[in-house]
Protein backbone atom coordinates (compact mmCIF):
# COMPACT_ATOMS: atom_id res chain seq x y z
CA UNK A 1 0.00 0.00 0.00
CA UNK A 2 1.26 3.36 -1.22
CA UNK A 3 2.24 5.54 1.91
CA UNK A 4 2.13 8.99 1.62
CA UNK A 5 3.73 11.99 4.06
CA UNK A 6 1.66 15.27 4.77
CA UNK A 7 3.06 18.19 6.47
CA UNK A 8 1.77 20.88 7.02
CA UNK A 9 2.19 24.12 10.09
CA UNK A 10 -0.09 22.79 12.90
CA UNK A 11 -2.43 19.65 12.49
CA UNK A 12 -5.19 19.16 13.50
CA UNK A 13 -5.83 23.06 13.90
CA UNK A 14 -9.68 24.01 14.01
CA UNK A 15 -8.64 26.54 11.15
CA UNK A 16 -7.32 24.37 9.38
CA UNK A 17 -9.91 21.41 8.67
CA UNK A 18 -9.03 21.24 5.14
CA UNK A 19 -5.49 19.48 5.37
CA UNK A 20 -7.02 16.70 7.49
CA UNK A 21 -10.13 16.32 5.52
CA UNK A 22 -7.94 15.82 2.83
CA UNK A 23 -5.70 13.10 4.90
CA UNK A 24 -8.68 11.13 5.40
CA UNK A 25 -10.12 11.39 1.82
CA UNK A 26 -6.88 10.10 0.28
CA UNK A 27 -7.35 7.20 2.97
CA UNK A 28 -11.00 5.59 1.90
CA UNK A 29 -9.46 6.02 -1.38
CA UNK A 30 -6.73 3.15 -0.16
CA UNK A 31 -3.59 5.51 0.54
CA UNK A 32 -1.61 5.29 3.83
CA UNK A 33 -0.93 8.44 5.07
CA UNK A 34 1.27 9.46 7.86
CA UNK A 35 0.71 13.27 8.98
CA UNK A 36 3.93 15.38 10.05
CA UNK A 37 3.35 18.29 11.93
CA UNK A 38 5.44 21.52 12.32
CA UNK A 39 4.06 22.30 16.06
CA UNK A 40 0.89 21.21 18.07
CA UNK A 41 -1.92 23.45 17.28
CA UNK A 42 -2.86 26.16 19.26
CA UNK A 43 -6.15 25.76 18.57
CA UNK A 44 -6.94 22.04 17.78
CA UNK A 45 -9.57 20.41 16.10
CA UNK A 46 -11.76 18.73 19.19
CA UNK A 47 -13.09 16.11 16.69
CA UNK A 48 -9.88 14.71 15.37
CA UNK A 49 -8.32 12.86 18.93
CA UNK A 50 -7.61 9.34 16.75
CA UNK A 51 -6.00 11.64 13.84
CA UNK A 52 -3.86 13.16 16.41
CA UNK A 53 -2.60 9.66 17.95
CA UNK A 54 -0.56 9.25 14.72
CA UNK A 55 0.77 12.92 14.49
CA UNK A 56 4.72 13.03 14.54
CA UNK A 57 5.63 16.44 15.75
CA UNK A 58 8.96 18.05 14.21
CA UNK A 59 9.47 20.70 16.71
CA UNK A 60 8.18 19.04 19.80
CA UNK A 61 12.23 18.28 20.75
CA UNK A 62 13.30 21.29 20.79
CA UNK A 63 16.27 23.54 19.23
CA UNK A 64 19.06 21.75 20.99
CA UNK A 65 17.16 18.42 20.55
CA UNK A 66 16.72 18.87 16.69
CA UNK A 67 19.80 20.66 16.57
CA UNK A 68 21.74 17.03 17.95
CA UNK A 69 19.65 14.67 16.33
CA UNK A 70 20.40 16.47 12.83
CA UNK A 71 23.54 16.72 13.58
CA UNK A 72 24.28 13.01 14.37
CA UNK A 73 21.98 11.60 11.53
CA UNK A 74 22.87 13.94 8.35
CA UNK A 75 25.83 11.46 7.60
CA UNK A 76 23.71 8.61 6.91
CA UNK A 77 22.08 10.42 3.87
CA UNK A 78 24.97 10.71 2.08
CA UNK A 79 24.75 12.13 -1.19
CA UNK A 80 21.28 13.82 -0.53
CA UNK A 81 23.41 15.76 2.23
CA UNK A 82 25.43 17.01 -0.46
CA UNK A 83 22.89 17.76 -2.10
CA UNK A 84 20.87 19.61 0.58
CA UNK A 85 23.59 21.57 1.69
CA UNK A 86 23.89 23.15 -1.93
CA UNK A 87 20.79 23.99 -1.64
CA UNK A 88 21.09 25.35 2.07
CA UNK A 89 24.43 27.47 1.07
CA UNK A 90 22.50 28.65 -2.28
CA UNK A 91 19.51 29.48 0.10
CA UNK A 92 21.11 31.62 2.28
CA UNK A 93 23.14 33.68 0.24
CA UNK A 94 19.77 34.55 -1.98
CA UNK A 95 17.96 35.60 0.78
CA UNK A 96 20.77 37.48 2.37
CA UNK A 97 23.21 36.44 4.98
CA UNK A 98 22.60 39.83 7.15
CA UNK A 99 19.16 39.16 7.30
CA UNK A 100 18.29 37.51 10.69
CA UNK A 101 15.35 35.65 9.33
CA UNK A 102 17.94 33.99 6.50
CA UNK A 103 19.56 31.85 9.33
CA UNK A 104 16.23 30.27 10.10
CA UNK A 105 16.93 28.23 7.67
CA UNK A 106 20.03 26.61 9.16
CA UNK A 107 17.99 24.96 11.86
CA UNK A 108 15.35 24.15 9.37
CA UNK A 109 17.76 22.23 7.59
CA UNK A 110 18.50 20.34 11.07
CA UNK A 111 14.86 19.64 11.27
CA UNK A 112 14.53 17.95 7.95
CA UNK A 113 17.64 15.11 8.91
CA UNK A 114 14.11 14.24 11.62
CA UNK A 115 11.95 14.59 8.55
CA UNK A 116 13.96 12.73 6.62
CA UNK A 117 14.84 9.45 8.84
CA UNK A 118 11.50 9.44 9.49
CA UNK A 119 10.20 9.21 5.39
CA UNK A 120 13.15 6.57 5.05
CA UNK A 121 11.87 4.13 8.11
CA UNK A 122 8.41 4.17 6.89
CA UNK A 123 9.21 3.92 3.41
CA UNK A 124 7.30 7.29 2.31
CA UNK A 125 7.19 7.21 -1.67
CA UNK A 126 5.45 11.07 -1.43
CA UNK A 127 6.01 13.84 0.75
CA UNK A 128 2.87 16.43 0.23
CA UNK A 129 2.94 19.95 1.93
CA UNK A 130 0.23 22.39 2.88
CA UNK A 131 1.86 26.05 2.67
CA UNK A 132 4.79 27.27 1.16
CA UNK A 133 6.45 28.69 4.30
CA UNK A 134 8.35 27.09 6.71
CA UNK A 135 6.89 23.69 6.15
CA UNK A 136 8.16 23.49 2.88
CA UNK A 137 11.22 25.11 4.11
CA UNK A 138 12.16 21.73 6.03
CA UNK A 139 10.42 19.68 3.40
CA UNK A 140 12.66 20.45 0.79
CA UNK A 141 15.60 19.84 2.46
CA UNK A 142 14.40 16.41 3.60
CA UNK A 143 13.41 15.70 0.24
CA UNK A 144 17.43 16.23 -0.94
CA UNK A 145 18.52 13.70 2.05
CA UNK A 146 15.85 10.98 1.48
CA UNK A 147 15.34 11.15 -1.82
CA UNK A 148 11.64 11.14 -1.37
CA UNK A 149 9.68 13.48 -3.85
CA UNK A 150 7.52 16.31 -2.66
CA UNK A 151 4.40 18.48 -3.65
CA UNK A 152 3.55 21.85 -2.55
CA UNK A 153 0.16 23.50 -1.78
CA UNK A 154 0.45 27.14 -1.60
CA UNK A 155 -2.73 29.24 0.17
CA UNK A 156 -2.25 33.02 0.58
CA UNK A 157 -0.56 34.51 3.43
CA UNK A 158 2.39 31.93 2.46
CA UNK A 159 2.97 33.66 -1.12
CA UNK A 160 1.81 37.08 -0.37
CA UNK A 161 3.42 37.87 2.87
CA UNK A 162 5.80 35.07 3.70
CA UNK A 163 6.80 34.33 0.09
CA UNK A 164 10.47 33.10 0.56
CA UNK A 165 12.47 31.70 -2.10
CA UNK A 166 8.94 30.87 -4.17
CA UNK A 167 11.05 30.08 -7.51
CA UNK A 168 13.48 27.90 -5.60
CA UNK A 169 10.77 25.76 -3.95
CA UNK A 170 8.95 25.26 -7.09
CA UNK A 171 12.03 24.34 -9.32
CA UNK A 172 12.91 21.76 -6.60
CA UNK A 173 9.39 20.44 -6.05
CA UNK A 174 7.45 17.78 -8.66
CA UNK A 175 4.86 20.60 -8.58
CA UNK A 176 3.79 23.77 -7.10
CA UNK A 177 -0.06 23.63 -6.52
CA UNK A 178 -2.28 26.68 -5.50
CA UNK A 179 -5.86 27.19 -4.96
CA UNK A 180 -6.63 29.78 -7.42
CA UNK A 181 -6.05 30.75 -11.21
CA UNK A 182 -5.57 34.51 -9.29
CA UNK A 183 -2.49 33.20 -7.32
CA UNK A 184 -1.42 30.84 -10.24
CA UNK A 185 -0.92 34.10 -12.06
CA UNK A 186 0.52 35.81 -9.21
CA UNK A 187 3.58 32.87 -8.99
CA UNK A 188 3.73 32.98 -12.68
CA UNK A 189 4.25 36.62 -12.36
CA UNK A 190 7.13 35.98 -9.79
CA UNK A 191 8.88 33.58 -12.52
CA UNK A 192 7.82 30.39 -11.08
CA UNK A 193 8.58 27.62 -14.08
CA UNK A 194 5.12 27.05 -16.11
CA UNK A 195 5.59 23.89 -16.13
CA UNK A 196 5.23 23.63 -12.23
CA UNK A 197 2.31 25.17 -11.52
CA UNK A 198 -1.04 23.60 -10.93
CA UNK A 199 -4.63 24.76 -9.65
CA UNK A 200 -5.99 21.95 -7.30
CA UNK A 201 -9.15 23.31 -5.29
CA UNK A 202 -9.19 22.85 -1.12
CA UNK A 203 -12.57 21.01 -1.80
CA UNK A 204 -15.67 20.90 -0.26
CA UNK A 205 -16.36 17.34 2.16
CA UNK A 206 -19.78 18.36 3.29
CA UNK A 207 -22.58 16.33 1.80
CA UNK A 208 -24.76 18.65 -0.63
CA UNK A 209 -27.98 19.88 1.52
CA UNK A 210 -31.15 19.51 -0.35
CA UNK A 211 -32.15 22.78 -1.65
CA UNK A 212 -34.48 24.87 -0.17
CA UNK A 213 -36.54 27.73 -1.34
CA UNK A 214 -35.49 31.04 0.72
CA UNK A 215 -38.73 33.54 1.95
CA UNK A 216 -38.43 36.95 3.76
CA UNK A 217 -41.70 36.37 5.21
CA UNK A 218 -40.07 35.80 8.56
CA UNK A 219 -39.78 37.55 11.75
CA UNK A 220 -35.99 37.51 12.12
CA UNK A 221 -33.70 37.71 8.86
CA UNK A 222 -30.32 35.51 10.00
CA UNK A 223 -27.18 35.88 8.93
CA UNK A 224 -23.89 34.68 9.73
CA UNK A 225 -20.37 34.45 9.88
CA UNK A 226 -17.46 32.32 10.41
CA UNK A 227 -13.60 32.24 11.01
CA UNK A 228 -11.21 33.37 13.01
CA UNK A 229 -11.05 36.90 14.41
CA UNK A 230 -8.24 38.38 12.67
CA UNK A 231 -8.15 41.52 10.81
CA UNK A 232 -8.68 39.66 6.64
CA UNK A 233 -12.12 38.47 7.54
CA UNK A 234 -13.51 41.89 7.72
CA UNK A 235 -16.24 40.96 10.69
CA UNK A 236 -15.81 44.78 11.42
CA UNK A 237 -16.75 45.55 8.34
CA UNK A 238 -19.77 42.82 8.33
CA UNK A 239 -20.67 44.56 12.34
CA UNK A 240 -20.81 47.92 10.46
CA UNK A 241 -23.26 46.94 7.58
CA UNK A 242 -25.20 45.56 9.58
CA UNK A 243 -25.67 48.54 11.40
CA UNK A 244 -26.71 50.55 8.44
CA UNK A 245 -29.55 48.13 8.13
CA UNK A 246 -30.97 48.57 11.55
CA UNK A 247 -33.78 51.04 10.34
CA UNK A 248 -34.60 48.98 7.16
CA UNK A 249 -38.69 47.50 7.50
CA UNK A 250 -36.97 43.71 8.84
CA UNK A 251 -35.47 42.63 11.89
CA UNK A 252 -31.43 41.10 11.52
CA UNK A 253 -29.21 38.88 13.70
CA UNK A 254 -25.78 38.57 12.89
CA UNK A 255 -24.72 35.22 14.23
CA UNK A 256 -20.21 35.40 14.36
CA UNK A 257 -19.39 31.96 15.38
CA UNK A 258 -15.35 31.51 15.62
CA UNK A 259 -12.62 33.16 17.71
CA UNK A 260 -9.39 34.91 17.74
CA UNK A 261 -7.32 38.14 18.72
CA UNK A 262 -9.65 41.06 17.83
CA UNK A 263 -12.71 38.99 20.01
CA UNK A 264 -13.22 41.96 22.63
CA UNK A 265 -12.43 44.69 20.04
CA UNK A 266 -15.12 43.50 17.59
CA UNK A 267 -17.16 43.42 20.88
CA UNK A 268 -16.39 46.68 21.77
CA UNK A 269 -17.39 47.66 18.07
CA UNK A 270 -20.95 46.21 18.98
CA UNK A 271 -21.13 47.91 22.11
CA UNK A 272 -20.46 51.20 20.58
CA UNK A 273 -22.82 51.05 17.42
CA UNK A 274 -26.03 49.58 20.03
CA UNK A 275 -25.91 46.06 18.18
CA UNK A 276 -25.89 43.79 21.64
CA UNK A 277 -29.68 43.16 20.55
CA UNK A 278 -28.55 42.20 17.12
CA UNK A 279 -25.23 40.45 17.23
CA UNK A 280 -24.29 37.30 18.75
CA UNK A 281 -21.08 35.46 19.48
CA UNK A 282 -21.62 32.08 19.48
CA UNK A 283 -17.59 31.48 19.97
CA UNK A 284 -15.66 28.39 18.21
CA UNK A 285 -17.74 25.36 16.91
CA UNK A 286 -16.61 21.85 15.72
CA UNK A 287 -16.44 20.80 12.18
CA UNK A 288 -19.09 18.27 12.34
CA UNK A 289 -21.01 20.87 13.56
CA UNK A 290 -20.41 23.54 10.97
CA UNK A 291 -23.43 22.39 8.40
CA UNK A 292 -26.21 22.37 10.81
CA UNK A 293 -25.12 25.73 12.00
CA UNK A 294 -25.78 26.83 8.40
CA UNK A 295 -28.40 25.55 7.44
CA UNK A 296 -30.65 27.53 10.23
CA UNK A 297 -28.98 30.96 8.20
CA UNK A 298 -30.86 33.08 5.29
CA UNK A 299 -26.91 33.88 4.13
CA UNK A 300 -24.19 33.89 5.16
CA UNK A 301 -21.05 36.41 4.74
CA UNK A 302 -17.62 36.64 4.80
CA UNK A 303 -16.47 40.12 4.29
CA UNK A 304 -12.74 39.40 3.60
CA UNK A 305 -10.35 42.15 2.88
CA UNK A 306 -6.55 42.84 2.51
CA UNK A 307 -4.73 43.31 5.89
CA UNK A 308 -2.48 45.76 7.00
CA UNK A 309 0.51 43.39 6.67
CA UNK A 310 -0.42 42.60 2.73
CA UNK A 311 -2.17 39.18 3.63
CA UNK A 312 -5.56 37.99 2.66
CA UNK A 313 -7.70 35.29 2.11
CA UNK A 314 -7.53 32.50 -1.18
CA UNK A 315 -10.96 31.00 -1.51
CA UNK A 316 -12.20 30.40 1.52
CA UNK A 317 -13.68 26.79 2.38
CA UNK A 318 -16.33 27.98 4.53
CA UNK A 319 -17.72 29.75 1.69
CA UNK A 320 -18.33 26.48 -0.31
CA UNK A 321 -19.78 24.92 2.70
CA UNK A 322 -22.18 27.37 3.09
CA UNK A 323 -23.10 26.68 -0.60
CA UNK A 324 -23.26 23.22 -0.50
CA UNK A 325 -26.10 23.70 2.41
CA UNK A 326 -28.07 26.02 -0.12
CA UNK A 327 -27.04 29.21 2.07
CA UNK A 328 -26.64 31.92 -0.39
CA UNK A 329 -23.34 33.30 0.15
CA UNK A 330 -22.12 37.37 0.21
CA UNK A 331 -18.29 37.88 -0.28
CA UNK A 332 -15.81 40.19 -1.37
CA UNK A 333 -14.38 40.91 -4.74
CA UNK A 334 -10.62 39.92 -3.41
CA UNK A 335 -7.71 37.60 -4.74
CA UNK A 336 -9.65 34.09 -5.82
CA UNK A 337 -12.84 34.42 -4.24
CA UNK A 338 -14.47 35.66 -7.63
CA UNK A 339 -13.64 32.29 -8.80
CA UNK A 340 -16.25 30.56 -6.31
CA UNK A 341 -18.79 33.30 -6.03
CA UNK A 342 -19.70 34.39 -9.45
CA UNK A 343 -21.09 37.55 -8.74
CA UNK A 344 -25.41 37.88 -9.38
CA UNK A 345 -24.62 33.73 -10.13
CA UNK A 346 -23.75 31.74 -7.60
CA UNK A 347 -23.70 34.68 -4.95
CA UNK A 348 -22.71 38.17 -4.51
CA UNK A 349 -19.61 40.25 -3.99
CA UNK A 350 -19.34 43.41 -2.91
CA UNK A 351 -16.50 45.80 -2.36
CA UNK A 352 -13.62 44.96 0.11
CA UNK A 353 -13.53 46.75 3.29
CA UNK A 354 -16.89 48.74 2.44
CA UNK A 355 -19.67 48.59 4.67
CA UNK A 356 -22.07 50.27 2.70
CA UNK A 357 -21.72 48.21 -0.55
CA UNK A 358 -21.48 45.13 1.65
CA UNK A 359 -24.81 47.20 3.02
CA UNK A 360 -26.32 47.37 -0.45
CA UNK A 361 -25.51 44.03 -1.92
CA UNK A 362 -27.18 42.10 1.74
CA UNK A 363 -30.48 44.50 1.27
CA UNK A 364 -30.20 43.46 -2.25
CA UNK A 365 -30.48 39.57 -1.19
CA UNK A 366 -33.15 39.83 1.51
CA UNK A 367 -35.58 41.80 -1.13
CA UNK A 368 -35.48 39.00 -3.59
CA UNK A 369 -36.55 35.51 -2.93
CA UNK A 370 -36.01 34.43 -6.24
CA UNK A 371 -32.38 35.63 -6.68
CA UNK A 372 -31.38 33.82 -3.65
CA UNK A 373 -33.24 30.52 -4.66
CA UNK A 374 -31.37 30.97 -8.15
CA UNK A 375 -27.85 31.70 -6.40
CA UNK A 376 -28.30 28.58 -4.22
CA UNK A 377 -29.41 26.49 -7.07
CA UNK A 378 -26.15 27.36 -9.14
CA UNK A 379 -23.92 27.99 -6.62
CA UNK A 380 -24.26 24.19 -5.51
CA UNK A 381 -23.84 22.77 -9.05
CA UNK A 382 -20.72 25.37 -9.80
CA UNK A 383 -18.97 23.75 -5.91
CA UNK A 384 -20.22 19.88 -7.08
CA UNK A 385 -18.48 19.98 -10.40
CA UNK A 386 -15.25 22.88 -9.14
CA UNK A 387 -14.90 22.61 -5.77
CA UNK A 388 -15.97 19.43 -4.37
CA UNK A 389 -13.41 16.90 -2.46
CA UNK A 390 -13.80 14.01 -5.31
CA UNK A 391 -12.91 16.25 -8.09
CA UNK A 392 -9.95 17.76 -5.99
CA UNK A 393 -8.29 14.66 -4.79
CA UNK A 394 -8.24 13.32 -8.42
CA UNK A 395 -6.53 16.47 -9.22
CA UNK A 396 -3.80 16.23 -6.16
CA UNK A 397 -3.50 12.63 -7.01
CA UNK A 398 -2.40 13.32 -10.76
CA UNK A 399 0.15 15.45 -9.31
CA UNK A 400 1.94 13.07 -7.16
CA UNK A 401 3.52 11.34 -10.03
Amino acid sequence: MTQIAYLAPEIPALSETFVYEEMLALEKRGYRVQPFSIRRPSNPAKDQEVLAEHIIYLYEHGFLGNLAYGLLRLPGFGRGTLQALAWLYADILQCGIFKPGTWKLAYQFLVAARLASHLKKLHCTHLHVHFAHVPTQVAMYASAMSKVPFTVMAHANDIFERGMLLRQKAERAVKFLTISEFNRAYLEGLGLPLDKLRVVRCGVSFEMSPHRSQSNNKPVFRIGTLGRMVEKKGMDVLIRAVAALRDKPYALELHIAGDGPLRMELEQLVQELGLRNMVIFEGGLSHQNVAGWMQDLDVFVLACKQDSNGDMDGIPVVLMEAMSQSVPVISTNLSGIPELVIHQLTGLLAKPDNPADLAYQLDVLIASESLADKLTTDAQAHVLNEFSQDVNIGRLLACFN
